[in-house]
């Protein structure tokens, strides 16, 4: 028997209400037939929406680390400047090095966030012409100012900006078209509420026009057939169908409810809850936050540990044992911090739920 909705706190995936879940349950259809299209062509303007884009967005059946990985094969011509601050900045400086790229990986400490000025330096020590962000970067809870920073990138002239938004396209402001970023990515399993499996992504027109001219964009991850098959209501290989259904039924859902715009206030509110909890709290309860204020995603919070004992992977056990599943650390701060995802369809009631059975789980050490 399933569990109640409102309990289950991951920083993804994120917990699916159950009429999204229902809604995979449709006959199958034939992927190349007139019914795709149509699915297809009802999602794309939702879609759009959610990205704040004009342009079509590509939709891969594969994790968001394959759009990631498809990002450097058709973005970067011969260096990429990687910024990495936390465990999936790291993904994204691996993947390039898989990939055979020449990277310059610039790090900075877990918790912390790249700043414009810091990266134009960056840009004129690398020679990179193309640069990897993770705007939220979810290890941390940190939250890179991603609208000064593309700035910052269009600055340099011919360098590229690709932005992993995994948790925060959905849930904090992104504005894909006004913002200039050339490549934004994210999956289905986090702020959008959706099962995992699908990966979308919109590419701008130079980005579009570089992978032109770079001959090792490979088959299943190459952008720019993936641009032209979108455009015609149509994916380049087979897609999960059933998880069109849910994605269909998700976007009525978000544009019942306000837009994209409302769930932004939602995903700040939550934010915001948990801010004040660690505000009241944090000194007796021996927490407090591993990101600067002003510098946290609205997604997912990350709380750093005063004392060794417990861990972050004990405290979310014990959690656990009362009902609830938030996420232990990761990476380096596995020990050290747990993380609250606060992303899909959760409410702040629901938060205050998880936050008042952690008060108890943490006084009691």
């Amino acid at each position: 028997m399933s569990a109640a909705f409102g309990k289950f706190f991951l920083p993804g995936p994120t917990e699916v209400l159950p009429e999204i879940l229902a809604a995979q349950a449709r006959p199958m259809i034939g992927h190349r037939g007139p019914e795709t299209e149509a699915l297809l062509a009802a999602i794309a303007p939702p879609l759009r929406a959610a990205f704040r884009t004009e342009r079509p967005v590509m939709i891969g059946t594969c994790s968001a680390t394959g759009f990631m990985e498809a990002a450097i094969r058709n973005g970067v011509r011969a260096k990429v400047l990687c910024l990495v601050n936390g465990a999936f900045s790291q993904r994204f400086a691996d993947i390039a090095k898989a990939c055979g790229t020449d990277q310059h990986v610039a790090k900075i400490e877990p918790g912390m966030t790249f700043e414009a000025a810091q990266v134009r330096q960056l840009l004129r020590e690398s020679g990179a012409d193309a640069v990897t962000l993770v705007h939220s970067e979810s290890a941390t809870g940190a939250l890179n100012p991603l609208a000064e920073i593309a700035t910052a990138v269009k600055e340099a002239g011919d360098v590229l900006l690709i932005v992993d938004g995994v948790t925060s396209v959905g849930g904090s402001p992104v504005e894909t078209d006004a913002w200039g970023l050339d490549y934004l990515l994210t999956g289905s399993q986090k702020a959008l509420a959706l099962p995992p499996g699908l990966a979308f992504a919109v590419a701008s027109q130079r980005f579009l026009d570089r992978a032109k001219t770079l001959p090792g964009r490979g088959i299943y991850l190459d952008v720019v057939v993936y641009d032209e098959q979108i455009r015609n209501n149509q994916t380049p290989y087979t897609p999960a169908v059933s998880l069109l259904y849910a994605l269909q039924a998700q976007l009525k859902r978000i544009a019942a409810s306000g837009g994209i715009e409302a769930r932004w206030v939602r995903h700040d509110a939550m934010r915001r809850r948990v801010e004040v909890w660690a505000a009241e709290q944090g000194d007796q309860l021996g927490v407090t936050f591993l990101p600067a204020a002003g510098r946290r995603s609205w997604t997912v919070s990350c709380l750093k540990l005063l004392q060794p004992d417990p861990t972050g992977g004990q405290i979310a056990k014990r959690l656990e044992a009362r009902g609830y599943t938030i996420a232990a650390g990761y990476g380096k701060a596995k020990d050290t911090t747990f993380r609250i995802g606060h992303m899909g369809d959760h409410t702040v009631e629901e938060l205050d739920a998880v936050l008042h059975e952690l008060s108890e789980v943490l006084r009691r050490g």
